[in-house]
């Protein structure tokens, strides 16, 4: 299994999950370049960037797989490519609340996003690495898929800053659907945690892999 995580996120954002999934199956984590302690990269990092270097250290470490990956929220665009990329490589995937594209993102978000701006430390050209997962979506095959994916409510859509924002919100359960082209078992599971749905309940991530593990194995 590889666990690839969010946005800006290193190999302490699965700390909550490592221990109960380790003593289930083989469980890998990694830092992307330029986060945790990964060598840095130049930017702009493109999605062709992200997946080449899940691949090489795939292709290091001698794992034959195939492999369940596990992508929260960013992470999932990544997992997406890589699948796409090798279909026969993939046993089960698990999306953690991993949102379709921002549409029409107001100019605040577009600078902040950008790979040259100074918060933007793994240097990921955002809105483009989302536009590009999301276009590549094709069949990987006849695998368990779970599409984790919140309902924002009433209270924190009227909160959020920007109106496209709010629109993104208000059809985030919706268009996540977008992902069950992977597979034609796909299944989505509606939270209502908020976005970092691994934060306000762990064991709720932890089972939904444990389950897409599961099933994988039933498959061999």
């Amino acid at each position: 299994m590889i666990l690839e995580a969010g946005d800006l996120d290193t190999t302490g954002s699965y700390a909550f999950a490592e221990r109960d999934l380790a003593a289930v199956t083989r469980t890998c984590v990694y830092d992307r370049a330029n986060l945790g302690s990964s060598d840095p990269a130049p930017g702009p990092r493109q999605l062709t960037d992200l997946v080449a270097d899940l691949e090489g250290w795939i292709d290091a470490s001698g794992e034959p797989g195939p492999f369940v990956l596990v992508g929260t929220s960013g992470g999932g665009y990544i997992t997406a490519g890589y699948a796409v990329e090798h279909p026969d490589r993939i046993a089960g995937m698990v999306f953690v609340d991993v949102g379709a594209p921002f549409l029409d993102p107001p100019p605040e978000i577009i600078d902040e996003t950008r790979p040259d701006h100074p918060g933007n430390t793994e240097k990921r050209d955002y809105l483009q690495v989302e536009k590009d997962a999301w276009g590549a979506r094709r069949l990987v095959g006849d695998i368990p898929v779970t599409v984790i994916s919140n309902q924002y409510t009433e209270d924190e859509i009227a909160d959020a800053e920007f109106p496209s924002e709010r629109r993104g919100m208000e059809t985030n359960v919706e268009e996540q659907e977008g992902w069950f082209v992977l597979s034609p078992r796909a299944e989505q599971l509606v939270v209502t945690t908020g976005h970092a749905v691994e934060e306000v309940d762990p064991q709720l991530v932890i089972d939904a892999i444990l389950d897409v593990v599961s099933a994988a194995r039933a498959e061999d």
